[in-house]
Order: structure tokens, then sequence, then C-alpha cells
């Protein structure tokens, strides 16, 4: 990503990396699938499994942000050996962390489950589920660790078909297990976590095998894996505002789904839809921002800042064109888009109207994340995580309070203040005001540069034009 055409590389960057959220995406709704044919409790039971999924994925996503900014950087200067003293570094705060959560987890997964309301049948399905997919946490974020290290360096391929491997392995074993096949017998919600359980220990042992090998850009050394504190200080200092961005996703995430809740099931139906919908262009905007990270990263490793510039701006201008060419045709045809998932005319109406009033926000929403994964990408995932609160917890949560729900309230020196109570197309709108404004702020904060040094210890960059 240092010289060449850049549009050319991006895009040979990030189309593995959206296949690769594609296939991740396979992994979890081949789950469901098979677990649906056991029943609805046990349907139930995966399902509530999922935000305490997320909040692990979304901590070792922020050990491995620090990853590919480092490995990266490293690899852009032409400091290959240092890099892959990262990726050993990565190796052992990835097995420590993953080993105390596994742990800690596994002790209290009973009070846990009580704590988020599991009770029944429901209780006793996701109890099986739980205890394998505590043991398989070390796997997953090893995983993640080895995914980050070759994305650094440039390759997002070998771990794409990695995925597409495992996730054929899971959708293969998900029947079996579950159900029962021949001698072996069905074992519901704990036969969908071995094979998870399994497919993730297939790509973990041959992604550690790759590294060991050091044929795809890096290499693990086995005398890297003694502890460097200053290493891993870094690795946490840079990885956990991006583990506390996720967290901040994912907590937003529940609370726009409990006001939605508010107004009644046809609201929620449609909301869950026109959810999934959004998530095609949180694919792609998201892959394009982690091949963006990448770029940056290289770039600012071989001192061209400016270079870096130049590949966030044409990975924003891109993903950007693709997402408002994508909300006009859903915006064209929203009954439609609404229809390919459910029948119910009342559903689709209100699909309709969240359609035609988010829909053309999309673009914003993937410019921001382009940015992030620039911000990402030059160490400075504070801003990232910064972009990710403004977003979510200040533009669009109060904005919803205010302008969907009705209440009044007396201040001093003011008087009554009411709130414009639109219902729940005041939710829709603030989504829109979300993407909007903290796309602004992103282009602002971006163009101030603040960015340009990145996180290796190097002199200051020469500006433009001197000597």
């Amino acid at each position: 990503m240092t010289d060449g055409a850049i549009a050319p590389k991006l895009f040979a960057l990030s189309w593995p990396l959206v296949a690769g959220n594609l296939l991740q995406t396979l992994y979890n709704l081949a789950d469901v699938f098979w677990v649906g044919r056991v029943g609805a409790d046990a349907v139930a039971a995966v399902s509530l499994m999922f935000p305490m999924s997320w909040m692990f994925v979304s901590t070792a996503m922020g050990i491995t942000a620090a990853t590919i900014a480092l490995v990266s950087q490293h690899v852009g200067a032409g400091e290959d050996r240092e890099a892959d003293h990262v990726v050993g570094q990565t190796i052992l705060l990835t097995i420590a962390v993953s080993v105390a959560l596994a742990t800690l987890g596994f002790l209290f997964r009973q009070p846990l489950l009580e704590l988020i309301g599991a009770q029944g049948a429901v209780y006793t399905e996701a109890l099986a589920y739980i205890e394998v997919i505590f043991l398989s946490l070390p796997l997953t974020f090893l995983f993640f660790a080895f995914r980050a290290a070759l994305q650094g360096a440039g390759d997002t391929k070998t771990a794409m078909w990695l995925m597409v491997v495992s996730a054929g392995l899971n959708v293969v074993l998900d029947p079996i297990l579950i159900l029962g096949w021949g001698p072996i017998t069905g074992m519901g919600t704990r036969g969908a976590a071995i094979a998870t359980f399994i497919a993730r220990l297939f790509a973990t042992a041959v992604g550690v095998y790759i590294l060991l090998r050091g044929d795809w850009g890096v290499k693990l050394h086995l005398e890297d894996l003694r502890p460097d504190p200053v290493r891993l200080k870094k690795l946490v200092d840079i990885g956990s505002p991006a583990t506390l961005d996720g967290w901040a996703r994912s907590f937003s995430a529940v609370v726009m789904a409990g006001f939605v809740a508010r107004f009644g099931p046809i609201p929620t139906a449609a909301y869950g839809i026109g959810v999934r919908l959004m998530s095609v262009s949180w694919t792609v905007s998201g892959a394009v921002g982690q091949a963006t990270s990448t770029g940056v990263g290289q770039n600012l490793g071989a001192r061209t800042p400016d270079r870096a510039a130049t590949v966030t701006w044409t990975a924003m201008v891109a993903t950007m064109g693709i997402l408002f060419t994508a909300a006009g045709l859903v915006v064209a045809f929203p009954g439609e888009a609404m229809r390919l998932f459910i029948g119910e005319q009342a559903v689709v109406e209100e699909g309709v109207t969240f359609l035609r009033i988010i829909a053309p926000s999309w673009a914003f929403f993937g410019g921001v994340m382009i940015i992030q994964g620039a911000f990402r990408g030059a160490g400075i995932t504070k801003a990232a995580m910064a972009l990710s609160f403004l977003s979510r917890w200040i533009f669009r949560v109060p904005v919803a309070i205010v302008v969907a729900f009705s209440w009044t309230v007396t201040l001093p020196l003011v008087g009554p203040v009411s709130s414009l109570g639109w219902g729940v197309e005041g939710l829709w709108w603030a989504y829109v005001v979300g993407a909007v404004a903290s796309f602004v702020v992103a282009v602002a904060w971006f163009r101030a540069g603040t960015w340009r040094e990145g996180v290796l210890d190097h002199e200051p960059t020469p500006a433009a034009g001197d000597d």
C-alpha cells in the first residue's frame, strides 16, 4: 500500500474482508437455523447469548486493532523483525486475556445466566451452550490475532479462505451434532457449541501453523512469546479504546432496541428487518475501513502521511458512492425490500417508512467507519472510540429521547419544556442525526491531521516542502 495505484490495492484488500464478515454471519445463521429444528427454547437460549458473545468479540477486536496498527506501521517502515515481535506479544496477550475471561465465565456461568434473565428450559439450553462456548474462547481470540497479524502485513485473503473452510465445517457438523445422525445422538444447543468449537479449533490450529511458517508476511518466533512489558503496555494502551468502542456500540444497540419495543410488535418487527438490511452497509464499510487501517498504517510507517490521507479519502469517496447507490435502490423499492423477509402488510408499511428515512444516511455511517479505520491504522484508537461515542450516545440516544417520546419537565428560570413526541418515526430520525453529525465531526477531525505521526518511536515527519 506504499506505492502504485491506490484504488485497485484497496479493492484487493477489502473484498476478502467483506467475504470474511459475511462468513462470520453464516456461522451464526447456521447455528440458529439448525437449533430452530430443536425448538423455540433452544433458539431463545442461543439468541440470549449473542450480546455476551459480542462483548467478548469486542475485547478481541480491541487487542487486534492495536496489532494491525503496529504491524502495518512496522511493515511500512521495513522493520519486519519488529512486526514479528508484535505478533508474538499479541499471541501472548490474547492467550492471557482469553483464558482469564473463559475461566471467570465458566466459574460464574450459572449466576451469569440468572442475571440476564434465563429461566426454565431456556436456562437449561443456554447453560449447555455457554459451557462449551467459554472453552472455545481462547480459540476465538487466537484466530482474531492471526487475522490481524496478516492484515497488518497486507494479506487479507489467507484468513478469508481459512474462514471459508471453517464455516463450511461448522455448517456440516451442525445438523449432525444438534439433531443427531446414525450412532451420534443429537445434543441440541450443546451440539451447536461443539460444532463451533471444532471449527474454531481447526481454523486456529492452521492459523498458528501459518504464523510459525512465516511465509505470509509475518512470522511467529517462539522467543517472542517471552513477556515484553513495554510492548504489552503499548498493545493495551492502543487496544483498550477499541474495546470500549465495541462495548459502546453494543450497549447503544440494546438501548435503541428497547426504545423501539415500547411502540409495539409491528415497529419492532420492521426495525429488526430494517437493521438487517442496514447490516449490509456495515459489512461493506467496515471491511473497507479495515483495509484503510492497513493502508494508513503502512504509509505512516513509510513516512508518507500525505499518501495515507489519499488512501483514506479514496476509500471514503468510493464507499459512500456505493452506499448512496444502494440506498437509492432501497428508497425506490422499499416495499419490495421488506417483502423479501415478511409479508405482513402493517410491518411492510412501517418498514417502508424506516427505509425511506434512514437509507439515505447509510453513506454517512460508512464515511465515519472509513475515517475510524484510518485513525485505528494510525494507532489513534481513542479518536475512533470518541467518534463511536459521539455518534451513538451524544447524537443518537439523546435525540431519540427528545424527538420520539412525549414528556414535559419544568426547568428553573425557564419553565415547562416539552419534547417533540414524534413517536417511532422520531427514533428513525435519531439515526439520521447521529450519522450526519458524526460524519461532519469525523471529517473535521481527520483534516486536523493529529493522526499523522502514528505510534512508532520515530522523529517527527518533515512538513511538505521542507528539506
